[in-house]
């Protein structure tokens, strides 16, 4: 069978090894990697400041109650 008895269309076949052959863009990690660091020292910045965080009440509400 010669290429003109073909059923097949000539210009599809050549966008799709044109597709195939074309490598995919491939895309940067370093946005995701400082995106990821940045909320991890932001939560360990929060749980510092809450371990050492003065405590609210500095009396307790039980010895307030009995006076």
């Amino acid at each position: 069978m010669t290429t003109a008895d073909s059923v097949l269309d000539a210009d599809q076949i050549a966008r799709a090894r044109l597709l195939l052959v074309t490598p995919a863009v491939k895309e940067s990690m370093w946005p995701v990697l400082c995106a990821a660091a940045f909320a991890a020292s932001t939560a360990l910045m929060l749980a510092t400041a809450m371990i050492l965080a003065p405590p609210v009440i500095t009396q307790h509400v039980v010895q307030g109650e009995r006076q």
